[in-house]
């Protein structure tokens, strides 16, 4: 296995936390269901799991969005918070705990806590500043991160120039060991271009970074002994990690679980979970997490996702027509775990067709077909379909090891397309003494394909289960 934490007997790992500013999109999905897959795989290892994902509420973004709807921001956000639990139910993601930021008793705690190790340490301070602000990213860029006026990421907004005085905390000092750390690799980023990034960034120079914000603007938790600021993302947010596994309430829970193994995340906010969260971590005495596992963007029809295309995809209503198994299917296999991926329906139906209906799907009932007959003996299974399946697993899990899905997904689907050959060529319907022993492998390829099938699919898994169990042929996906 490529990485040590892997044989560790614990295994945290965590999505990042979306903003309630708006319903959950098919980005969100993507990662959540890719980390569902790492958990998953971790709980087959033996492993002790526990997997974290939530909502970050407070912010301007949460409160203009609340204003425009006509409503409090508390009840905007739990709506919207309330949605992104709901979609990790319909996407059938196994997370240990869901910890939201406006929670005063599970998450408060660690992020005063967090605050009073900054201030011994003589990190925090408080200026007056004055820079351009993207209101999308809810964060200061600099004049790099600006082209035209338009931050990358959200181009649509305008960067505005903003002054005021908050509270802010010493980042410039740890970033000669961060540098150090990611470069030893002892924060395992990947893809290795993410760390390459990463470090232009530092090489680049960064400045301080504003920790607070004006009670009269911004929505959040007060800052303790100043009544006119409140806590801003970075202090509030990124510290959902360890509140939700008792820093600061559970010492017992937090060393049992931290650091985390891994943190799934976009690429848009890369710069705060490789540079921020660490200098926080660094300056409060605190492990460090192992690795930082980023993904790219998910495009539609070659377009970013935009309301204003009105080319938004709604992970709900492409779970209600497709099955959950499938929407899941499609987004490991198709798009690319660490770069930008093109979503269509066109392409998601051809997908289905081809790998899920003509693959898995035909593959189980004919095979079950097959050994329903009354003349069928089963029979030990050969050392062809044995060695077969041991290659397959070895790619398997190297693939899934790096984080590589749609790899891990092809070598199963290869070990399909060897099955299917196997019974094409060997014609077991004919009737031949052989046909016993020619469906009694395949039967096996079978329960090994579906171990190997269970992170990814796992309600799939166990319909094959079920009708391997009870040789009664089912369609598992009707063909569109």
């Amino acid at each position: 296995m490529i990485y040590e934490y892997i044989m560790a007997k614990k295994f945290y790992i965590t999505t990042s936390i979306p903003y309630t500013n708006a319903s959950p999109h098919v980005g969100f999905a993507f990662e959540a269901i890719q980390s569902d897959v790492i958990a998953r795989y971790h709980r087959f290892l033996g492993q002790d799991v526990y997997f974290l994902t939530g909502t970050d509420e407070h912010g301007l973004k949460t409160l203009r969005a609340a204003e425009a709807a006509g409503k409090e921001v508390l009840e905007f956000a739990n709506e919207v918070s309330e949605k992104f639990r709901d979609l990790a139910k319909v996407l059938n993601i196994s997370n240990t705990d869901f910890i939201r930021t406006t929670d005063e008793k599970r998450h408060l705690p660690a992020v005063y806590a967090l605050w009073e190790k900054f201030k011994e340490k003589g990190d925090i301070y408080k200026k007056k500043y004055k820079g351009l602000y993207c209101e999308g990213c809810e964060a200061f860029k600099t004049e790099k991160e600006v082209t035209d006026g338009k931050c990358i990421f959200h181009p649509t907004l305008e960067i505005k120039i903003i002054e005021e005085e908050n509270y802010f905390f010493k980042l410039s000092k740890y970033l000669p060991e961060i540098k150090k750390i990611i470069e030893q690799d002892s924060i395992k980023i990947i893809p290795e271009s993410k760390k390459h990034e990463v470090l232009g960034m530092i090489e680049q120079g960064l400045e301080d970074v504003s920790f607070s914000r004006s009670r009269e603007k911004y929505w959040g938790w007060p800052v303790p002994g100043d009544d006119d600021q409140v806590f801003y993302v970075w202090q509030d947010a990124l510290p959902n990690y360890i509140s939700a596994i008792g820093y600061g309430s559970d010492d017992k829970k937090f060393n049992m679980y931290w650091p985390a193994d891994v943190h799934c995340i976009g690429k848009d906010i890369v710069k705060f979970h490789a540079l921020y969260w660490p200098a926080m971590l660094l300056s409060a005495g605190l492990d460090l997490p192992k690795a930082i596992f980023v993904h790219g963007f998910i495009n539609v029809d070659g377009q970013k996702m935009s309301k204003s295309l009105g080319n938004v995809v709604d992970p709900f209503e492409l779970v209600k027509k497709y099955g959950v198994d499938a929407v899941r299917y499609f987004l490991l296999r198709e798009i690319s775990p660490t770069e930008d991926g093109d979503f269509s329906y066109e392409k998601f139906q051809a997908r289905y067709n081809a790998d899920l209906a003509g693959g898995v799907g035909n593959l189980l009932a004919r095979t079950v077909t097959l050994a329903a007959k009354p003349n069928f003996l089963e029979k030990n299974p050969t050392s062809k379909i044995k060695k077969e399946i041991d290659a397959t697993k070895k790619e398997y899990e190297k693939h899934l090891d790096g984080f590589k899905f749609n790899e891990a997904l092809k070598s199963i689907w290869e070990l399909i397309s060897f099955c299917d050959k196997y019974i094409n060529e060997q014609k077991p319907w004919e009737a031949k003494p052989s046909d016993s022993q020619v469906i009694s492998d395949i039967l096996f390829g079978l329960s090994g394909l579906a171990k190997m099938l269970e992170p990814f699919l796992p309600e799939t898994v166990e319909k094959m289960k079920k009708v391997l169990a009870e040789r009664k042929s089912e369609i598992l996906f009707p063909r569109i």
